[in-house]
Order: C-alpha cells, then sequence, then structure tokens
C-alpha cells in the first residue's frame, strides 16, 4: 500500500498532462545520429486533450509538455511523461481496489507466512501492509524492480525514442525459466482487437487512472488527517502509522 502511494505521489505531476498517442514524425536527438521515428509533441498533446476531457481540454500549468528533461528532446520529455501518467494510473487502480478489498477483509485463503501465520484481519489497509514481515515486503518490492527492469531493458523501442505508451513487453520463455503469462493480455484475448479499438481503451484507461489517483490520494488524506476529505469522513479509520516507511525498520542505516 504504501509502495503504491510512493509511486502516486512521485508521478502526481504526470497525472495532469494530457495524453493520447498520434504518431507525429519528429526528429529525435536522443541518440549520436539523427533519425526520425514517431514520437508524440506538444501539439499532440494540444489537439487530442479533447478526447480526455473535453470540457478542460489541455491543460499543463506547469508546463511540462514544453519541457526538456535531462538534456533529451522535448518529443523524448513527453515519451517520458506519457509512460509515467500510464503506469501511475494502473497503480492507481491497484492501489484503489486493494483498499476496498482490505478494508473490508478480503483476502487470499492461504496463510500470509511459510510458517503458516495468516492475514490479519480487522485491520485498515495501511495497518495490513504493516503487519507483513519485512522479508515479505522485500520479495514485493523485488517483483516490482524485476517488472521495471523488463519494461525498460526489452522493449524493441524505448518510449522515450518513438515506442509505444503503456506497452508492456512480452515475456520471453528463453530467458524466464519455464515461460510465463505475459502481464498484458494473459490470455490472448484482446489480441484480434482493432487499433481503434485498442486506441479507445487506452483513453478510458487513462482517465480511470486519474480518478484512481485522486480516489487514493483522498483515502490516504482522510486516513491521516480526518475531515480532510469530508465524504470519506467517518468512514476512513484513522492510520497513526508513516505512509512513507514502506519497511518496519530501516535500511539505510545498515548500508
Amino acid at each position: 500500500m504504501k509502495l503504491l502511494l510512493a509511486s502516486l505521489l512521485a508521478g502526481s505531476a504526470a497525472a495532469f498532462t494530457p495524453s493520447a498517442f498520434n504518431g507525429a514524425a519528429v526528429t529525435a536527438r536522443t541518440s549520436s545520429s539523427s533519425a526520425s521515428m514517431s514520437m508524440e509533441t506538444s501539439a499532440d498533446l494540444k489537439v487530442l486533450a479533447k478526447k480526455l476531457n473535453p470540457i478542460l481540454g489541455f491543460y499543463d500549468p506547469l508546463g511540462l509538455a514544453e519541457r526538456e528533461f535531462w538534456g533529451q528532446s522535448n518529443e523524448a520529455t513527453i515519451g517520458f511523461l506519457r509512460e509515467a501518467e500510464v503506469k501511475h494510473g494502473r497503480i492507481a487502480m491497484f492501489a484503489f481496489v486493494g483498499y476496498i478489498a482490505h478494508a473490508n477483509g478480503i483476502t487470499f485463503p492461504w496463510a500470509m507466512t511459510m510458517d503458516g501465520t495468516p492475514f490479519p484481519q480487522g485491520l485498515s489497509p495501511p495497518d495490513a501492509w504493516d503487519a507483513i514481515p519485512d522479508a515479505g515486503k522485500y520479495q514485493i518490492f523485488g517483483l516490482i524492480g524485476f517488472l521495471e527492469y523488463w519494461r525498460e531493458c526489452s522493449s524493441e523501442t524505448h518510449y522515450m525514442k518513438g515506442g509505444k505508451v503503456g506497452a508492456f513487453p512480452a515475456f520471453d520463455s528463453k530467458v524466464i525459466p519455464g515461460g510465463a503469462l505475459n502481464l498484458y493480455d494473459p490470455f490472448g484475448l484482446r489480441k484480434n482487437d482493432s487499433e481503434e479499438k485498442k486506441a479507445s481503451g487506452l483513453v478510458k484507461e487513462i482517465n480511470n487512472g486519474r480518478a484512481a489517483m485522486l480516489g487514493i490520494i483522498g483515502f490516504a488524506s482522510e486516513g491521516k488527517m480526518e475531515g480532510s476529505v469530508p465524504a470519506l469522513k467517518g468512514i476512513i479509520p484513522h492510520y497513526s502509522g508513516d505512509f512513507m516507511a514502506p519497511f518496519s525498520h530501516s535500511v539505510l542505516p545498515h548500508l
């Protein structure tokens, strides 16, 4: 839970960058040799923002769509921000549903640990995270780290160099012993969808992700400061822990 919230906070600015891929052809400045590839521009964002929110339209108060991060091109920066928004929206949707599941006492039917310790009951979602042994949390962080590594290193074209934003590469059975179900569409139910349907689905996913980001931050805010979200007052229990301290004991003093 805390990891999800930390990720959301880290990507909150990107959540307000209008998103849609239109494949404008530009010249990338991200490598020693110039190459023409399909990358989004700020003009694409301004045109396509209406698909995400026809009322608000283009909304970029921090001017992120005009920036050039780390000496990269503006188009590469837009690719980074787009990927960040899609990723954090997906995390927020997991967090929102996960919070509701824990709040209603829904857990896996097996024991939480190898020694038979059951999942805690009667705790708020963040308190339930605190009850997980650090050894289990390290495994969760390790899996997330692997998924991040696979996304960054296994894509045919990186999202900052014209690659498709939000596309998670398939797992390679030559690299992963025994193979694995793909993270996206593991049963191949969407493989025959048209490009138009996929584009429409991405717009819906982004909007749902934005709503989920606001929702999970609302849960966390009300948990720490009662009454900060009037609609949730008396519904979300108080949390006395620290959302930004995912482990029981910091690993830094031991490094």
